[in-house]
Formats: structure tokens, C-alpha cells, sequence
């Protein structure tokens, strides 16, 4: 089936979609919904079977879904109407949400219905950017896949909205939710601002003053009971990039703020102020080892890797690997594992150049750590998707594993040539011309792929508790007395020293990023500041 994707973005749902339909064998491509008369222009062009829009925020033009069969996947259960649908469901609490694929129609989210699902919410409030890369990319991946079925059949009729059955009660027609519904006072209970912050987590975030200035926040969580008392809205603690913030109950960690017309950063970049600094905090790099494993886990904040953190990475990493154990596990959070460097920290440093050499060379460094752990199977898991240089810095390990349903982006597409010794990485692993191919398609690689190709080793089960203990299992299996020496020898044989690999990419990279040879600036700046593009990338689009 010839089916095209129009979207707002190629983001990682879109990236998801794309990947499982084509798995499946159908002919799909890809139209950015800038203007409605290109948007007409590529439908024309493409002569698609079926127009699916995963995520889609503008309008699709009268002449597009009157023409084609035109389904729109949106965030919410059937009857749930608006644009702000994740948004209420984490601040209202509500027990269960869902996604729901409806015909478009001339009103906003009122077509008739071709599948939904639906879907416990977490217990503890979640942040809206990883409610809709976890439980809504896997509805919604499953809602498209029904969607492309049903439309090959011509005895399929959708049902219209006012007679399909509502799984969560209460469902409506509700507008945008504006900063004013989200507003909180520092003196409300830390849970109910906590609550409202990671209801807006990554965008808009939420607009509040700390230490006299105007912020928007992100990245909160619930500090212990009992923890740095202070008069409300007092900053009372530091710890990792974040801020300790006293509530009129509690306390609040925040990890990320934006000034007004400003970038997202780590809340301790934008107000650098002198707080002391407390030990019991958000821990974005943890340890723990079960006999002979070690399990060392990251989670950083949308994936990036500023310097600090990769400082404090490598450090951590060569402690694991110091360690009596036989086998150590390097994994994220399920939220993503790591898209390479810090854009944002690189945009908003005085010197741009100065800042990307730097944290190229810190990521290099965790990088070498892995890849210098020999006296332990290393075992890298990609519980959630990745990046650039964060794909490569995973390829470095003996046995590299993903969790089903992540999707990886193994090349770099933003005028870098790129580092992180992948020039030696991703080789050994693909193969020469499968690793020239990578990099010059650009294009998202889905786990089923990803194992053919041989970027993985092993791929688990997609639910993220299941993978866990599925990772263990796998851990404890490689931790007997002779399981995995044959891996090792075969992984760090023939290969020339790191430095050659390094100094070569470095050679690179010293011109993109100082000279700006392949045009580094503008993109990192049009990708910060999330500039749409002018046109679709060629790469995924359907053109005459």
C-alpha cells in the first residue's frame, strides 16, 4: 500500500510509524505540513492509497481529505477533542487515557473512528514528553498499523463519533490550556506543583519567578519529606544541575529552566546562584551491582550529554569497570538513551566553538572508558531511543541490546562529521559499506533492522518492566565462569590504537565546528530553537 505520512514534524512517533509500516512492506514517504499548496502539490504527487498524520498539529487542507482517505492519530480517547489532551490528563489525574485514529474531517478531532486504545496512566504523575514517547508512541503505532490494515479492505466504514462507544467517560471538546490554568504559588503543596510542571514538560513548561527572575520550568520531581526547609519559593539546595526549591509543603527539584525568549538548560546555568550543595538529590548516574554484575544507569535530560555530565559519566564508568565483577551493564532510563552532545548548552555558551570542542572531547572520553573496560563483558541496552554520537558511544560494548520498538538515528545530520570513535564502532560492527550507507541515508533504523544489520546483538520485550528483568536475565546468563571470553577476544582484536580513530574524526570535527564548514551553526541554531524547515528533507519526500 502506498501510504504518506503528513506531519508537523519527523519526530520520534512519526519515526516509529514510518519504521513499523515499512516493516510491514508498504511504500511510504513522508510530507512536512508547511503550506497547504505543497501539502496538496506532494498528496497530488504521491497518489497515496491512504494519508496517515501521526502527529499533526495544523490543518489538513479540504482538497487532501476529501480526495484521499485521511486519518489523524490524536493523543486522546475517542470523544477527547483539543490540543491539549496529554496536558489534562497528567494535571486531572485521570486513571486511564488513550489514542484515537479518526478521519479528518473540517472540525478539529470529530471524524469518524477507524481504532483506538486506550491504556492505564502511570500512578505518579509523569512528564508529558515521556507519557507520549512510552504508553502513546506504542498506542498509536498500534492504532496506524489497524488503520493501514482496514483501509486495504473496501467493505470498511468507519464509525462515526456520536455513535462509537466512549472507553473513558467524560471525554469532550476542550480548548488549549493556557499558562494561566497551569499557574501554581510556590506556597501550594510540592505534589500539586510538581503535578502541573510535568504536565507541561518538554513544551511549554510553566511559567514562575525564582530568585527575582521570570522562568519557565521543566524537569520536576518530589523532593523527600523533611528535605532543606525554607520560606516558599526559596532556592535552598543545588545538586547535578539542579535546583532545590522550597514549597509551602515540601520541596521541589527542578532540572531545567528557560529564561523568557531564552533556551532550555539546566536549572544551576540559568540562575547560577549559591546554594549549598545536598547529597541526597536527583542522581542522574547510579551504580549497583548484583554479585558478579554491575549495572551502571544514566538519565539525562532529553538525552543530551553536556560536559559535566560526560565528566561525571567517564568517571563513574571507570569505577564500574574497576569493579571484581565479570559483566557490567551500561543502560538509560526507558525515557531515551542518549542523543550525544549538548546543542543547547553549545548554542547558549559565549563561544559556541570553544563549548562544542569541549563536550566533543568529554563524550570521547565515556567513549574510551567503554570501549578501555576490558576485563569485564560489557553490555550496552538501549532502553530508549537514540542519536548521533549516543548511538555510537552504545556500539563500543561487546554485546549491545535494545529494547523492541526504539528507534535509532546511527548518523550525524547537523554539519558535524561526527566523533565518538564511530569510525572504528560502527564498522566492526556493519561492516564498511553498511556503515557508509548509514551515515550518508540518514535515516531512522528500527530494532528489526537494527538486528539485521548488526548494529544490535539481542533485542528484548518492548514493555519497559519486561525488558528490565529480561536485561538481568541476560546479565546473569553472561556473568558464567567462561560464558562470554570469546566475545571479548573476538571484539578487541586487530583493531589500530583509539587515538587513530580519535585524532582522525577530531581532525574533522576541528573544522566543522571552528570553521563551520558543512553549516553547524545555523542548524544547531534552527534545531534549538526549532526552526521549522523550508521545505521536506528530499530523503522522505514524495516529489514529481
Amino acid at each position: 500500500m502506498r501510504i504518506l505520512l503528513l506531519v508537523s514534524a519527523f519526530n520520534g512517533l512519526t519515526q516509529r510509524v514510518w519504521d513499523e509500516l515499512r516493516t510491514k512492506g508498504h511504500h511510504v514517504t513522508v510530507e512536512l505540513c508547511l503550506d497547504s499548496e505543497q501539502v496538496t502539490d506532494a498528496v497530488h504527487a504521491a497518489q497515496p492509497d491512504l494519508v496517515l498524520c501521526p502527529f499533526l498539529k495544523e490543518r489538513v487542507p479540504a482538497e487532501v481529505w476529501r480526495k484521499w482517505p485521511t486519518v489523524i492519530i490524536h493523543p486522546g480517547p475517542v470523544g477527547d477533542q483539543g490540543p491539549s489532551s496529554l496536558d489534562r490528563a497528567i494535571m486531572e489525574a485521570v486513571p486511564v487515557w488513550g489514542v484515537t485514529a479518526l478521519q479528518a474531517v473540517e472540525e478539529f478531532d470529530a471524524g469518524p473512528i477507524w481504532a483506538h486504545r486506550t491504556f492505564p496512566m502511570p500512578t505518579e504523575p509523569v512528564r508529558k514528553s515521556a507519557l507520549y514517547g512510552g504508553l502513546v508512541t506504542e498506542a498509536a503505532v498500534e492504532c496506524a498499523l489497524e488503520v493501514a490494515e482496514k483501509a486495504a479492505d473496501p467493505g470498511f466504514h468507519p464509525v462515526p463519533l456520536a455513535e462509537a462507544p466512549r472507553p473513558v467517560p467524560g471525554t469532550s471538546s476542550r480548548p488549549v490550556v493556557q499558562q494561566a490554568a497551569r499557574s501554581f504559588d510556590w506556597a501550594d503543596d510540592a505534589a500539586d506543583i510538581v503535578r502541573k510542571i510535568r504536565a507541561a514538560d518538554g513544551f511549554p513548561g510553566v511559567r514562575t519567578v525564582l530568585n527575582g527572575t521570570e522562568v519557565s520550568a521543566f524537569d520536576a520531581r518530589l523532593a523527600p519529606p523533611g528535605t532543606a526547609p525554607g520560606e516558599p519559593g526559596q532556592i535552598v539546595g543545588r545538586r547535578n544541575g539542579h535546583l532545590l526549591v522550597a514549597a509551602g509543603k515540601g520541596a521541589v527539584w527542578i532540572g531545567q529552566l528557560r529564561l523568557p525568549r531564552g533556551i532550555k538548560l539546566p536549572a544551576t546555568t540559568v540562575l547560577p546562584v549559591h546554594a549549598p550543595r545536598v547529597s541526597d538529590g536527583p542522581r542522574e548516574i547510579r551504580y549497583r551491582r548484583r554479585g558478579p554484575v554491575g549495572e551502571l544507569t544514566f538519565t539525562f535530560y532529553n538525552g543530551a550529554a553536556g560536559v559535566e555530565q560526560c565528566m561525571r559519566l567517564e568517571a563513574a564508568l571507570r569505577h564500574a569497570a574497576g569493579q571484581d565483577t565479570r559483566v557490567l551493564v551500561l543502560r538509560s532510563g526507558h525515557d531515551v538513551f542518549c542523543n550525544g552532545i549538548h546543542l543547547g548548552e553549545i548554542e547558549a555558551a559565549a563561544d559556541p566553538a570553544a563549548a562544542a570542542w569541549a563536550n566533543i572531547r568529554a563524550i570521547n572520553n565515556v567513549c574510551r572508558a567503554l570501549l578501555e573496560s576490558t576485563g569485564q563483558l560489557t553490555i550496552s541496552a538501549f532502553t530508549g531511543n537514540a542519536g548521533a554520537g549516543g548511538v555510537m558511544m552504545a556500539l563500543g560494548a561487546d554485546v549491545v541490546t535494545a529494547r523492541s520498538g526504539v528507534v535509532l538515528n546511527p548518523y550525524y545530520d547537523i554539519g558535524l562529521y561526527g566523533s565518538e570513535l564511530h569510525s572504528l564502532t560502527l564498522p566492526r560492527r556493519v561492516g564498511q559499506e553498511a556503515a557508509l550507507e548509514l551515515l550518508g541515508a540518514k535515516l531512522p533504523v528500527g530494532t528489526e533492522r537494527a538486528m539485521k544489520l548488526g548494529l544490535v546483538d539481542l533485542v528484548g520485550p518492548g514493555v519497559p518492566a519486561e525488558f528490565d528483568g529480561w536485561l538481568a536475565s541476560l546479565a546473569d546468563r553472561y556473568a558464567e565462569p567462561g560464558a562470554w571470553r570469546n566475545i571479548v577476544d573476538a571484539r578487541h582484536t586487530g583493531d589500530r590504537p583509539l587515538d587513530y580513530y580519535e585524532a582522525r574524526e577530531l581532525a574533522e570535527m576541528a573544522v566543522d565546528m571552528y570553521d563551520d564548514r558543512s553549516g553547524f551553526a545555523a542548524a544547531r541554531d534552527s534545531f534549538v530553537h526549532k526552526r521549522r524547515p523550508a521545505e521536506t528533507p528530499a530523503k522522505l519526500a514524495c516529489r514529481p
